[in-house]
C-alpha cells in the first residue's frame, strides 16, 4: 500500500491484515518504486495525492516496469479524476472516505480476475463483435486491426458484454460479476469504466439504457 496519510495506512493496512494479505506500507512515491522494484506485490492500494512523485505517475511507472493490478485511492472524486485514474493504468478508483469492506472486496476482485486471466493463458480464444477483436488468451483486445490499450478492468468488463452482444447487463449485475460486489450506490464506477471504454473503442460501442444498464452494439 501507498498512502502518505498514517491514519488511514494503518485503518486499511489492520483490516487486509486481518483477511489475511501479507501488507507492507510505503508512505511516498520513489519508495514504493523502490519497493516495488525489490518485492513486487500482487495488488497495489495506490494513493493518488502523494508527496513528491504522485501517484499517477508511479502507477504510470509500475505498469510499465512489470504490470500489477492497481487500486487508486484520492480525495478527487471527479469523474474527469477517475479516468485520469484509469488512463494510466489503475484497474479500479475509490473516493475517500470509502468504506473498509467495500475496499476489501475491490482487492479481492482484482486478485480473482488475475487467477482468471492465468487460467485462460494458452486457450485459443477470439470473440469478434463487428470492427472489434478480442483474444482473451493473449488479453489483448483490436479495433479494426489497431491494438487498444486496456486496463485489466476496461478488458473484463468488455468480455462481459461481448458474452452476449446486444444484451442488457444491469449496473449492479456488472458489479457483482466484475468487481465482486453490487451496492447500488457503487454502479458509478461501472459508468466510469464504459467511458473509458467509449474513449478508446469508439462512442457507438457500448449502448447505455437509461436507468438499467450497458450493451455491446452488434455492429
Amino acid at each position: 500500500m501507498v498512502e502518505d496519510d498514517e491514519t488511514i495506512a494503518r485503518a486499511v493496512r489492520h483490516r487486509l491484515a486481518a483477511e489475511g494479505f501479507d501488507v507492507q506500507v510505503v508512505g511516498d512515491g520513489e519508495g514504493a518504486l523502490a519497493a516495488y522494484a525489490r518485492t513486487g506485490a500482487d495488488v497495489v492500494v495506490l494513493d493518488r495525492l502523494l508527496p513528491g512523485l504522485d501517484g499517477l505517475e508511479v502507477c504510470r511507472r509500475m505498469q510499465a516496469a512489470r504490470p500489477v493490478p492497481v487500486l487508486m485511492l484520492t480525495a478527487l472524486g471527479e469523474e474527469t479524476d477517475l479516468l485520469v485514474g484509469l488512463g494510466v493504468g489503475a484497474d479500479d478508483y475509490m473516493a475517500k472516505p470509502f468504506s473498509m469492506r467495500e475496499l476489501v472486496a475491490r482487492v479481492h476482485a482484482l486478485l480473482r480476475r488475475v487467477e482468471r486471466a492465468s487460467q485462460l493463458a494458452g486457450a485459443d480464444t477470439v470473440v469478434r463483435v463487428g470492427d472489434i477483436e478480442i483474444d482473451t488468451a493473449e488479453r489483448r483486445v483490436y479495433v479494426r486491426g489497431a491494438e487498444a490499450q486496456l486496463t485489466r478492468t476496461e478488458f473484463d468488463l468488455l468480455c462481459r458484454l461481448a458474452e452476449r452482444p446486444g444484451q442488457v447487463f444491469e449496473r449492479e449485475r456488472l458489479l457483482a460479476d466484475i468487481w465482486g460486489f453490487s451496492e447500488a450506490a457503487a454502479t458509478r464506477t461501472v459508468d466510469s469504466h464504459v467511458r473509458a471504454l467509449r474513449r478508446k473503442l469508439g462512442p457507438g460501442v457500448v449502448r447505455t439504457v437509461h436507468g438499467v444498464g450497458y450493451a455491446l452494439v452488434r455492429q
